[in-house]
């Protein structure tokens, strides 16, 4: 490495997160959004040494956009269930997890003195008139703040 990259990059390590942000609007171009001095301190050093020496060959650039475009995104199977007559069927709320009734079941509890009421639907659940992918995102409707929805309605394991 060059001496003069070599003190550039010595230099990143005793700024501000202000004058690494400034540095970043320098080097790159833009503004960034992280706050983060490590992160900063990192990818300028990175960008100052591609700066000098030279990024990445245009091999190592096609083979890893080919990664990329092989590369399969979903992680996770969908999740699949069964109807009476065989059919597979997919998507809907997780019928796995023990702690859902069966769909139609009206889950009620009373939250600040108002009697709430969810049906639990087949995709989803229904609490006034809006369905809502997870109990979750009810109990967050309802109060305003995050809300782990099975505890919420009292939905737990444990009982």
């Amino acid at each position: 490495m060059d001496v003069g990259v070599r003190a550039e990059v010595a230099a990143l390590e005793g700024m501000t997160p202000r004058e690494l942000r400034k540095k970043w609007r320098e080097v790159f171009g833009e503004e960034t959004r992280s706050g983060n001095r490590r992160y900063l301190v990192k990818r300028l050093a990175w960008r100052v040494q591609a700066n000098a020496e030279g990024d990445i060959s245009e091999r190592a650039c096609r083979r890893a956009e080919d990664l990329a475009n092989d590369a399969d995104l979903r992680l996770r199977a969908p999740k699949t269930a069964r109807c009476a007559d065989g059919e597979q069927v997919t998507g809907g709320v997780d019928s796995s997890d023990q702690r859902l009734p069966i769909p139609g079941t009206v889950l009620t509890r009373k939250y600040k003195g108002k009697t709430v009421s969810v049906t639990v639907l087949d995709d989803g659940f229904d609490y006034g008139g809006q369905v809502y992918g997870s109990l979750t995102a009810v109990a967050q409707a309802i109060t305003g703040s995050h809300w782990n929805g099975y505890h919420f309605f009292g939905l737990r394991k444990d009982r």
